[in-house]
This record gives structure tokens, C-alpha cells and sequence, in this order.
């Protein structure tokens, strides 16, 4: 019954919509109980640089029962743990290193495709830059930009050399020819453009752990710690997939990394400075 609503909701135009909408309403609820259980934690100690709330710990946020094996056999840095989520917005670690990140970028007035996006990132760019959304499934985004634009990562309908800079924050690891889209996001950047492609990755396995053709949401969240992922980044493999399509790979540390631990970052997470080289 429950796949047969869908259906015809879909069929309508309808679903996306009302998803998105659904979400945004858990969301709200999600909010309002954490600044509500979280008053007593208010002062110093961490900062959320999308709210500008301080707290002496943030909300931890940690994977689904049927995903944790995959993620904890593997040692992934996924985006979870302790002090993930800012008490107050509900912002979390990945999004404030990306914003923290982007003051090293200079991107004002310049143009940026972002990727399904974030609307704590979106809100931060979208001040400053021309910016175009995308997603393979608009629907889902409508909230956070009107304008997006239905685009497919293998297969984008926009010219060579069209921004400045690429964001695509955990994206890579839903794409099954994730060849292609890394391949297509070098094509539309300009020369000495800049893309900012993190991914959930593990650097204790040596070879990146996939099947393209998997449809089984159950067997995904078994295998790789998400019910619409289709691999697990072995962190060597990601950079050489970047090299290999042209990127200049430059990589950040944790430990260089540290001097944003004030703002809840993940532990352990390193940061990739990826450039078009001009040649």
C-alpha cells in the first residue's frame, strides 16, 4: 500500500514535495526539543559559526542500527559522533567546516554550482555569489533554493568551463558512475576553479569497497552504512579518482584542521583543497 501511494504521488509531481515538507516539519519539532533540553549547556566551549550560539558541548548524532557495523568495521568518517550538532540550529560538523572552509575561497561574485544542497551553505554563498543549485531530484530542495534546476552529475547540460567553483558535499557515494561525475565536474570549471567534493571515507581499508549496480536499500545500509550508498571510499582511491581527471589534490590534515575545533568539526575528518590546474 505504502509503494503504491508513492506511486501515484510521484506519478502526480507531488511526492517530492510533500516529502521535503515532512522532513522540514521533524526538523522543527527535532529544533525546538533541543534548545529546549540544551539551555543548560549554553556558554563557552564550542561555537556554531552558522547561528553564532556557544555551547560547553554540542548534540551528538550517531548512525542508524542498521547502518553503524558497515561504518564502525571500516573505521568511517561519516559525519558522525559527539558534538555533531549545533544545539540550537541543528547545523552540523560537515556543513561548518565547509563554511569555515569557504573564508579561505575567494568566491564572492563569482559563480558556484551547488550540488543537493545544504541550506546552512547555501545561505552562505548565496549572499555573496551567483549561485545555480542542482540536484538529480529538484524536488527535494525546493525549499532551499526555488530556482534549483534538475541536472544529472554524469551528464550536466552546462557548458566547459562554466564556474569557479563546485560544491558537492557526500554526493559522490550515491553515484554509481561516480567516474563520469567527477569527470563532468572538471569539464564545467573554469580553469584554476576550485570544487569542494567531501565524501564519507575510511583510511584503514586499501581499496575502495563498491557495487555500481545494487538496488537493495537493506543490503546498502549492511554493506556500506547507508540505505542509497554504493560504496565506501578507501581515502587513497578517492584522491587518485580526483587525480585521474585532472584535479590537483592538496590535503588538509585533522591535524591542520584543528584550529577549527572550536567550531565542532568531526574528529579525524581531513579537509581537500581540489583545483583545475591552469595549464
Amino acid at each position: 500500500m505504502k509503494e503504491t501511494v508513492k506511486r501515484i504521488l510521484k506519478s502526480a509531481g507531488y511526492y517530492h514535495s510533500l516529502q521535503s515538507a515532512y522532513r522540514n516539519l521533524l526538523f522543527f519539532f527535532d529544533r525546538t526539543y533541543s534548545r529546549i533540553i540544551f539551555q543548560n549547556f549554553k556558554g563557552s566551549g564550542f561555537n556554531c559559526n552558522v547561528c553564532g550560539n556557544a555551547y560547553t558541548q554540542f548534540k551528538a548524532h550517531f548512525p542508524a542500527p542498521e547502518n553503524a557495523k558497515a561504518l564502525a568495521d571500516y573505521d568511517v568518517i561519516a559525519g558522525y559522533g559527539k558534538n555533531i550538532l549545533c544545539p540550537f540550529c541543528l547545523s552540523n560538523a560537515r556543513e561548518r567546516l565547509i563554511i569555515e572552509m569557504l573564508k579561505t575561497i575567494d568566491f564572492k561574485e563569482k559563480k558556484i554550482l551547488h550540488l543537493s544542497p545544504e541550506k546552512n551553505v547555501f545561505n552562505c554563498i548565496s549572499k555573496y555569489a551567483n549561485v545555480t543549485t542542482a540536484d538529480l531530484l529538484p524536488g527535494f530542495y525546493k525549499t532551499i533554493d526555488k530556482n534549483i534546476v534538475e541536472q544529472n552529475a554524469t551528464k550536466f547540460s552546462f557548458a566547459d568551463n562554466s564556474f569557479d567553483l563546485v560544491i558537492g558535499n557526500h554526493i559522490l557515494e550515491h553515484i554509481p558512475d561516480d567516474i563520469a561525475a567527477v569527470q563532468e565536474i572538471f569539464r564545467i570549471l573554469k580553469k584554476g576553479g576550485q570544487a569542494i567534493l567531501q565524501v564519507p571515507y575510511s583510511e584503514t581499508i586499501t581499496h575502495t569497497l563498491e557495487n555500481k549496480f545494487i538496488v537493495d536499500p537493506k543490503l546498502q545500509s549492511e554493506l556500506f552504512g547507508q540505505k542509497d550508498h554504493v560504496r565506501i571510499y578507501a581515502l587513497t582511491d578517492y584522491i587518485l579518482l580526483l587525480k585521474n581527471a585532472g584535479f590537483e589534490v592538496e590535503i588538509l590534515s585533522a591535524e591542520e584542521l584543528n584550529r577549527f575545533k572550536k567550531y565542532a568539526i568531526q574528529e579525524k575528518e581531513c579537509f581537500l583543497q581540489i583545483r583545475k590546474v591552469i595549464v
